[in-house]
């Protein structure tokens, strides 16, 4: 059984969250992106863009810098040159919100400016803990990951207070517990926290699998949850597989995902995807 976790307004856009799942496709402006899948400028973007909501797409995730593992960080003016000309070419045309996935304060502003509508942050406020005043100043939702990447890294059988983990989903739970304490004393709105397990960030890809297969237990937060899993290594390790031939064991995952509770699905295959949550939403929700 799915939960309602109510309505979250997004613009003149409204998740009524429990009913279907919701697609976010992922728009890579990053020539980093592990899945080769970057996108060269606007126009490249916009073809694109148009073709992922023509396929289903219910949101556009847009971002300038790689979080693959290893990855370096880019200067906030970099990003800023891959990620605005985007989404300002993009907004007035595309019918679907746009998220700007960024840990930095000012790309977050700009993008906003621009015509992003949600922040999706994938370092759940520990990085820019000023991206949940920016939210709830333009009263607009904001995305909050669990990722175990910083100090010696959950997947290396360390918490962030040094001692040894015994439970990914307990670290997973207080991470969130934790971005949604502070999007809260920020001034967000509850109706405005969608909250992200983080897979691949941090966890081995035993623990990614562990996550899918309980994440009925995040229900304790009470927010909407947001999965994705597209093309990562819990995949790779699985099927064997080149990144971009992974869609049916996202599938997989997606399915499971959606039996478990999760309420958007963050991938690059939209086309395939959205019939995957069609028919996984006829069955687990009776729709």
């Amino acid at each position: 059984m799915i939960i309602n976790r109510g309505i979250t307004k997004c613009g003149d856009f409204e998740f009524h969250w429990g009913t279907r799942t919701y697609v976010m496709g992922i728009l890579n402006t990053s020539p980093e992106s592990f899945s080769g899948d970057g996108i060269s400028g606007p126009e490249t973007a916009l073809v694109q863009a148009q073709k992922m909501v023509a396929d289903g797409a219910d949101i556009l995730d847009v971002g300038g810098e790689s979080t693959k593992p290893g990855y370096q960080p880019i200067p906030v003016e970099e990003e800023l040159r891959r990620v605005i000309p985007v989404i300002e070419k993009i907004a007035p045309v595309i019918s679907v919100p746009i998220s700007v996935d960024t840990t930095k304060y000012e790309v977050a502003l700009q993008a906003i400016k621009a015509g992003a509508k949600i922040i999706n942050d994938q370092w759940g406020l520990k990085k820019g803990p000023k991206l949940a005043a920016l939210a709830a100043e333009k009263h607009i939702p904001i995305i909050l990951m669990s990722n175990q990447r910083d100090k010696g890294g959950f997947d290396k059988g360390v918490q962030r207070d040094g001692s040894i983990y015994s439970d990914v989903i307990t670290e997973v739970i207080s991470s969130l517990t934790y971005s949604l304490k502070t999007a809260s004393e920020a001034g967000v709105k509850k109706e405005n926290i969608i909250l992200d397990p983080g897979i691949g960030f941090g966890k081995t890809w035993q623990q990614d699998i562990e996550i899918v297969r309980r994440m009925k237990e995040l229900s304790v937060l009470g927010r909407p949850v947001l999965l994705g899993p597209s093309r990562k290594s819990l995949i790779k390790m699985i099927l064997n597989l080149p990144a971009n031939d992974r869609v049916e064991g996202t599938a997989a995952v997606i399915a499971i995902g959606i039996a478990n509770g999760a309420d958007i699905v963050r991938v690059h295959d939209v086309k395939q995807i959205a019939r995957v949550c069609k028919m996984s939403d006829a069955i687990v929700r009776g729709i």
